[in-house]
This record gives structure tokens, C-alpha cells and sequence, in this order.
């Protein structure tokens, strides 16, 4: 699949993050899987989404929810089949659509083969596979990730009375990079999977790979060399190829597995998600302008993805103390809301189920610099559980009509993974795929009409960002040039009606013509200061028409 516009394909795409158990059940076990996707390729299609990024897929014992992986190269028997596999790829491929998969380098389950064997005696092959230590003393300057539930990096291992590192759970123990044959692994399990036809991985937790004394053990120089390595192998055998790399890490030590536009294609841009719903929630602007301005330029073939919720707690990790305090008041009044240095929430109950602001959070992203990511069913607003253990409130089945199961599963409802959500708010029976798609003033048709026209105006994609001062802390005002293309994007995030002013006499003699509303008009720009009028949480994309003066 040749990208149309001699671009790479990743840098201008739309995203759409699956969890596979959750999608569609296509053989009535209860729960999602490989085939179910197939069947609801159109679905995603529809939306104008151009890649798939599917949670990990691999056998596990589901410690935590597959990102610990018991064999790298099958497929976890609740999803289908190898063959199933081939089959989605093939059906997605035949629709334009792209799909990468998680590839977990950091750690494997404990129950995988490779620490069966490694705990198995001190002397055994693949004891050199982890990294174990006589006292968990060593690496004292390396955080605890999972501050509420982990006191220590180290585990001990009765069987063979050492202890073994592990960055996240116990149940994942890190793999030991300054192994040669753990490198070799590596390479091996991607052409494994690349040679299936899938188009690029999203990396999990690149940046914990190596240990070193007297350092944080995070972003080592060593790190970034086998990185390296995993994109020669990419560009030299797949040069189509992605790695989307996850780093929750300050936007300058994330431009570090950019390289020279030798390491990965794109990265999370974490800092940036958090500082959204600052925003949206105070009314104020200036801490999205802050991180923008904070965030260095990249490589010119690298590109940010940008996301307002995942599969995972919005996590504030990137944020000061004073603002998680804020952001757990504003958004998680209740404990059994927030998880770790994060909120267990899902779009829509995080902004107060309001299409308007649930509608202005997705004009803001997709109008930034970066490739949007859209979790499965936050296109039709789906709520949350927060009954449910962990991250689980998150992960329900996705809502596809008012049907039993919300269509999701002919199985029992004791024999789905998960249930539905069912409440008045946010129930299946309310919302669902089929409701929206004949009701022009859904979220779901305004979503697809929001990605057609970003795909329309390679300018959102790919154009510069310069601040545009407003006159109003509360309208965030900015510039994309891109080519020919000027757009000027104001977001009013307040819920008052704002008066904007701004000077735009570099743009003098041509005429805005908003995007997100053909009908409304606006006058040329002048020399004179140019006034808006901008209703609560209003956007205007303004594509800039005519010969400046």
C-alpha cells in the first residue's frame, strides 16, 4: 500500500486503538476476537480511519491484560488462530487499512518458557535471559513505576534464592538486553510477525531496557543503540514498516528515540493529553501552549501521535503534584476513580458526557500537529465501569446496537469477559453504533465528518504551529501552514461566550473560510485588529483563500 501523497503513510494517518476481547465476538464464547474484527472492518472503514493498533494478541496468563506475554510468535487461543490473524490482515489490507500490534520488549510473563527454564537453576542456558542478583540492593536510583502496589524492583526467587529484576508487576520480569541472544530473539519474533504482513509495532515501555549502576536505569545510551538496530532491520527488510515507540517520559527524552529519524517512526506524545483536560476543565489555555512551545522539533520523516484516552489510567505522571491534586478533585472526586498516579475514566464521563466539549477535546487534537488516536468507543461516547477491578471500567464490550449484550456477543451474560455497560446514562441501549449512524447530529457522524476533513487538509497533518495571542486566556489561537495552505484555528475552551482579538495583518487581504461550518462567513483580514465572536467551546478552522496584501 503506497502512501498517494509520496509521504510516509504514518505521518499523516488517523489511528484507532482495539482492544481485541472487547470488539466482537464472532464464535459466542463471550469474548472479543481476531475474526470479530474482520467482521467490523466496515465499521472502522466508515470512520475514515486509516490504522489499526490492536492490543497485544499473544498467549498470556492475562496478569495484566497480555503485556505479559508467555509465547511472542501464537496467538492467545481466547482471539482464534494464526490463521485467524492472516485473515484480518488480508481483510484490513483489502480496505486501505493499516495494522500494527504491541510488541513487548521489556519484560515476558513469568509463566513464558524462556523464566520457566531461567528459574529453573542458576546454571541452566537461559539464566543469563534475565537479571538476577544476589541482593536487591543493586540499581537504587531506579523509581518504582507502580508506586500503590509495588515497594521494590526485586522479587525473590526461593527456587534458586536470588532475586530477579522487574520494572513493573512481579509477574514480569524484565529480559536482560546485555544479552546477545536476547537481542537475536528480538529481531527474530519481529520478522516473525512483520512477515505476516502486519504494517509496524507500538513498542511497550522502550525506554527501561537496560540497567546501569548509579543511573535511573531509564533512556541509557544502550537503550537507544538497540533501537537503532531494530530500525536498520525495518528499513533495510520492511521500509514501510512503523514503530510506534511508548515513552511516558518529558517531551525531551522522548525526542531522544526519535534519533536522526533512525530510531522510531513516532512516539506518544504524553505530556501534551493531560494539559488538554487541564484546559478544557479551567478555561484557560496556557498550559497546552506552555508544553507546545516546550515540545522540540522532530525529525522531518517522525511524527507525535496524540490521544486523549487509552486502555490504561489518564495517567499524571507528567504533571507536578499541585496539578494531579487538581486534576483528581476536577475529575475523580471519588477514590474507586482514580488508579496509580492516575484517572480510570473514559472520555465521555470526563467531560461530563457533553457532545460539545466531548467534541471540542477532538477539534483541539486533531487540529495540533501529531497523529490523532481514537480509542474504540469513544467515537459514540461510550461510558465506563468503575465497579470493575484495575483498568478493567475501560475495557467494556463495545456498544454496536440495543440488542442483547449491545451486540457485542450471542453468549450469556454471565459468560462475557465483561459486562455491558448497562446504566441510564451511558447503557447500550442508549448508546450504540446503530442509533448514531442515521442521526446526522451524532457524535459518531460528527467524528467521521471531523477525520474526512483533516484528511482533506494535509495542513492539519503535517503544517507548522505558531501561537496566535487572542486577547482571551480562554481561546487557545494558532496558525498551521503547510504548502500553500494557511489554516488559523481558534478553540474557545470556556463555556462563556468569548470576544477574540487578534493581529493577523500578515495575512491581510485574504478571506477565512471556516471549515467546521461552510455556512458561516467571515470578512477579509485587514490591517485593523480582526474580531471574533466565539460561543461556548465553539472552534473555527479557518482556511485562509485569496492573495495576501
Amino acid at each position: 500500500m503506497v502512501h498517494s501523497k509520496n509521504i510516509p503513510w504514518h505521518m499523516d494517518a488517523v489511528f484507532y486503538e482495539l482492544n481485541v476481547r472487547a470488539f466482537y465476538d464472532s464464535n459466542d464464547d463471550g469474548i472479543g476476537d481476531l475474526h470479530g474484527i474482520a467482521e467490523k472492518l466496515d465499521h472502522i472503514q466508515q470512520l475514515g480511519i486509516d490504522c489499526i493498533w490492536l492490543l497485544p494478541i499473544n498467549p498470556s496468563p492475562l496478569e495484566d491484560d497480555g503485556y505479559d506475554v508467555a509465547d511472542y510468535i501464537a496467538i492467545h487461543p481466547d482471539y482464534g488462530s494464526l490463521e485467524d490473524f492472516d485473515y484480518l490482515i488480508q481483510e484490513a489490507h483489502a480496505r486501505g487499512l493499516h495494522v500494527i500490534v504491541d510488541l513487548v520488549i521489556n519484560h515476558t510473563s513469568d509463566q513464558h518458557p524462556w523464566f520457566v527454564e531461567s528459574r529453573a537453576s542458576r546454571d541452566n542456558p537461559k539464566r543469563d535471559w534475565y537479571v538476577w542478583s544476589d541482593t536487591d540492593q543493586r540499581y537504587g536510583d531506579t523509581r518504582i513505576i507502580f508506586v500503590d502496589t509495588q515497594t521494590s524492583n526485586w522479587t525473590y526467587d526461593e527456587q534458586t534464592e536470588q532475586y530477579y529484576w522487574h520494572r513493573f508487576y512481579p509477574c514480569q520480569p524484565d529480559l536482560n538486553f546485555d544479552n546477545p541472544e536476547v537481542h537475536q530473539a528480538m529481531f527474530d519474533i519481529m520478522r516473525f510477525w512483520l512477515d505476516r504482513g502486519i504494517d509496524g509495532f507500538r513498542v511497550d515501555a522502550i525506554p527501561y531496557l537496560y540497567e546501569r549502576e548509579g543511573t535511573s536505569c531509564e533512556n541509557l545510551p544502550e537503550t537507544h543503540e538497540f533501537v537503532r538496530q531494530m530500525r536498520r532491520i525495518m528499513d533495510e527488510e520492511y521500509p514501510e514498516a512503523i514503530m510506534l515507540c511508548e515513552a511516558n517520559q518529558p517531551p525531551q527524552d522522548v525526542l531522544e528515540y526519535f534519533g536522526d529519524g533512525d530510531e522510531c517512526h513516532m512516539a506518544f506524545h504524553f505530556p501534551l493529553m493531560p494539559r488538554i483536560f487541564m484546559a478544557l476543565r479551567s478555561g484557560d489555555s496556557t498550559k497546552i501552549r506552555t508544553i507546545m512551545s516546550e515540545t522540540p522539533h522532530i525529525p522531518d520523516n517522525c511524527q507525535w501521535c496524540i490521544f486523549l484516552r487509552n486502555h490504561d489510567e489518564l495517567t499524571l505522571e507528567m504533571v507536578t503534584e499541585e496539578e494531579r491534586q487538581w486534576m483528581w478533585e476536577q475529575y475523580a472526586p471519588l477514590d474507586e476513580m482514580r488508579l496509580n498516579l492516575g484517572i480510570r475514566r473514559r472520555l465521555a464521563p470526563l467531560l461530563d458526557n457533553n457532545i460539545e466539549k466531548i467534541l471540542l477535546a477532538n477539534r483541539l487534537l486533531f487540529s495540533l500537529p501529531g497523529a490523532p488516536i481514537i480509542y474504540y468507543g469513544d467515537e459514540i461516547g461510550m461510558g465506563d465501569n468503575i465497579d470493575l477491578p484495575d483498568r478493567n471500567g475501560v475495557r467494556t464490550p463495545m456498544q454496536w446496537n440495543d440488542g442483547p449484550n449491545a451486540g457485542f456477543s450471542n453468549a450469556a451474560l454471565e459468560d462475557l469477559y465483561a459486562p455491558p455497560i448497562d446504566d441510564p446514562v451511558y447503557g447500550y441501549q442508549q448508546v450504540n453504533v446503530v442509533n448514531q449512524q442515521d442521526d446526522s447530529g451524532s457524535l459518531l457522524n460528527q467524528m467521521h465528518s471531523l477525520i474526512a476533513l483533516r484528511k482533506e487538509h494535509p495542513v492539519l497533518a503535517l503544517g507548522t504551529l505558531a501561537f496566535i495571542e487572542t486577547g482571551s486566556p480562554s481561546v487557545l489561537g494558532f496558525v498551521r501552514e503547510y504548502g500553500d495552505q494557511t489554516v488559523l484555528v481558534f478553540h474557545n475552551l470556556a463555556r462563556r461566550l468569548q470576544r477574540v482579538e487578534a493581529y493577523l495583518d500578515e495575512y491581510a487581504g485574504q478571506q477565512p473560510q471556516n471549515l467546521l461550518n461552510d455556512a458561516q462567513t467571515f470578512h477579509p483580514i485587514g490591517a485593523a485588529p480582526y474580531r471574533l465572536s466565539m460561543a461556548p467551546y465553539q472552534s473555527l478552522w479557518l482556511l485562509l483563500n485569496g492573495e495576501r496584501n
